[in-house]
């Protein structure tokens, strides 16, 4: 039956990625959903699809909490462009035969601004901010010793100004492979399979993604280890784009970490650091990040992440 559904599961993947033969930039809509949260995923160019850590793999893959030995929880932030609001929040935890549940919560707000009209360009008095949420429920099962899947249920919510609203449901399909031979690893996701985002009359469907790649550690000494991380992935308006990223520790305490996204027109260079402290059965680790958007500038996030 396990072996049934895996193969099910891929079937979906491959329909899915065939399907994707168009280029049509700019023609989806929520591109907030496609924003890594984490700044150990950001530093790394998103490319830890096969290896995300802790309850950031509520995002990268759902799959990976199946594997989980404590309650892990995870809150960061992000100062977008245009002064916009970036914030992450995610728990997961492992119940055992019946498997992982978790919850996320994604908000993307912009700054208060002033409410302007051609007779009044210096502000009628009235302020307003527009924003995107996305909730999430996430459930991963372990199908074998070295196999998971996981599934993600969200619920999207845009605002731009008083009744100018819309709201949309998707749901993340996702395995994840892995062994103890070089701590390789392999992970697939297809990502906001959903209903569209209506706003008047257009409507937009959402960033649907496909997304591959595999993780191992090219060093693993006692203090030391060096994972190498390369992925891909395939948006339902664009072309196919790819990123590799490294992670470099010490001690499993002290992290460095960078990443390049290989054509994309927008982002290039990433990198950042971490430092995990363990104090009674508890990790505490915190994050920073930072990615070059080319002509658009940079961006920093900052995360922390916890097991209990």
């Amino acid at each position: 039956m396990k072996k049934q559904l895996l193969i099910f599961i891929i079937g979906i993947f491959a329909i899915v990625f065939s399907s994707y033969g168009y280029n049509r930039p700019g023609s989806a809509g929520a591109q907030f959903l496609l924003i890594g949260p984490s700044p150990r995923g950001m530093a790394m160019s998103n490319a830890i699809i096969s290896f995300p850590s802790g309850a950031e793999a509520t995002y990268y893959n759902p799959a990976a909490i199946a594997l989980f030995t404590k309650t892990e929880f995870m809150v960061s932030y992000m100062k977008w462009f245009a002064n916009i609001n970036y914030n992450y929040a995610s728990v997961a935890r492992n119940f055992g035969r019946i498997g992982s549940l978790g919850l996320l919560m994604t908000s993307f707000i912009t700054d208060e601004m002033k409410v302007r009209t051609p007779l009044q360009p210096d502000g009628t008095g009235e302020t307003f901010y527009s924003g995107d949420y996305r909730f999430g429920i996430i459930y991963g099962l372990r199908l074998t010793n070295h196999v998971s899947m996981g599934m993600s249920f969200n619920y999207i919510y845009s605002f731009l100004y008083k009744n100018f609203t819309s709201n949309a449901f998707s749901i993340d399909i996702s395995v994840l492979y892995r062994t103890k031979i070089n701590n390789f690893s392999f992970g697939m996701k297809i990502e906001n399979f959903g209903s569209e985002m209506k706003f008047i009359n257009e409507a937009y469907p959402l960033p649907t993604n496909f997304q591959f790649g595999f993780s191992f550690d090219v060093i693993d000494l006692e203090d030391c280890r060096i994972t190498l991380a390369m992925g891909a992935n395939k948006p339902n308006e664009g072309d196919p784009l790819g990123n590799v990223g490294i992670e470099m520790s010490w001690f499993d305490m002290f992290f460095i970490r960078t990443g390049y996204c290989i054509n994309d027109e927008v982002r290039n260079y990433s990198f950042g650091g971490g430092i995990l402290f363990k104090l009674a059965g508890c990790s505490i680790r915190f994050d920073y990040s930072y990615s070059n958007y080319k002509k658009l500038g940079g961006v920093q996030s900052i995360g922390v992440s916890t097991g209990i």
